[in-house]
């Protein structure tokens, strides 16, 4: 016999002709078995969570790690322009000043996790320098690259473009 409710379930016929069911409504039978449709979604819920969980967080995390990136590098260059521009005035000759300063600004980088090659240090004095009363200003200017992403021939994809400036005068009375 063919099904002939929406879900394949009619209720048992009942039986009438004793008259023992009058007002009493009609006899139901057993609940009907479980639905077919709804036995395949079992457990469907848990990874469909999982799947949006992961398309959604994943993005989430880079971009924190990405903005942390950005910060790292905003931070390195304040640190290597200020300690490149107070070593600069403090040393005694021109050579040594840039080979210090130099090397402020590659230890204050890598404490950040940076390497020389993402920087550009640019000097500059304002008159002859380190002559007493003269301004010296640094300026770091760092490529920041973009988290997880390797470095391809020398090349490196960047997330943003950061740069500090720092001046410093040359004491007058050493």
């Amino acid at each position: 016999m063919p099904p002939s409710g929406r879900d394949g379930w009619d209720p048992p016929a009942r039986d009438c002709s004793n008259g023992d069911d009058a007002g009493r409504g009609p006899r139901v039978g057993r609940w009907p078995p479980v639905w077919r449709g709804v036995g395949s979604e079992r457990g469907s819920a848990v990874v469909e969570f999982v799947f949006l969980g992961v398309l959604l967080l994943v993005p989430v995390v880079y971009l924190v790690l990405t903005v942390g990136q950005v910060q790292a590098g905003s931070f390195a260059v304040v640190g290597a322009a200020d300690q490149a521009a107070k070593v600069y005035v403090d040393a005694p000759t021109r050579q040594e000043a840039d080979a210090r300063a130099r090397q402020a600004v590659r230890l204050a980088l890598s404490d950040f996790g940076f390497t020389e090659e993402q920087a550009a240090v640019e000097i500059m004095c304002s008159a002859e320098c380190l002559t007493p009363g003269s301004r010296v200003t640094v300026v770091v200017r760092l490529e920041v690259p973009l988290p997880l992403i390797p470095a391809v021939a020398g090349s490196y994809p960047s997330a943003a473009t950061v740069d500090a400036e720092s001046a410093q005068i040359v004491e007058r009375f050493g």
